[in-house]
């Protein structure tokens, strides 16, 4: 049954994983969020740092879609630099090591 199984069986591989042997930006995202849902908070971000800052943006996102805000434009911007900043980070740092 789908819901005892291993949620790991059904992520789908990382192709530049595979075809280079090197990690993307992406790296960790899915399993973060299956940690996530297993209610392993601190593993899902030692899993893929940017997640809690992901879900986020992605909430402010969304809400602006369905009742637009005043500062949306901004919160969204700052949002998203520290987003990108934490993916960019946590991939140099795994490159570095």
């Amino acid at each position: 049954m789908l819901l005892f199984s291993n949620p790991e069986d059904y992520m789908l591989p990382c192709l530049n994983k595979k075809l280079f042997g090197i990690e993307c930006m992406g790296c960790g995202l899915q399993r973060s969020i299956s940690l996530l849902i297993q209610g392993e908070f601190i593993a899902a971000f030692k899993m893929y740092p940017a997640i809690y800052s992901l879900i986020l943006l992605l909430m402010v996102i969304i809400f602006n879609s369905v009742k637009p805000f005043k500062l949306s434009n901004k919160i969204i911007t700052i949002l998203g630099v520290i987003t990108v900043s934490i993916i960019i980070g946590n991939y140099a740092l795994k490159i570095l090591n």
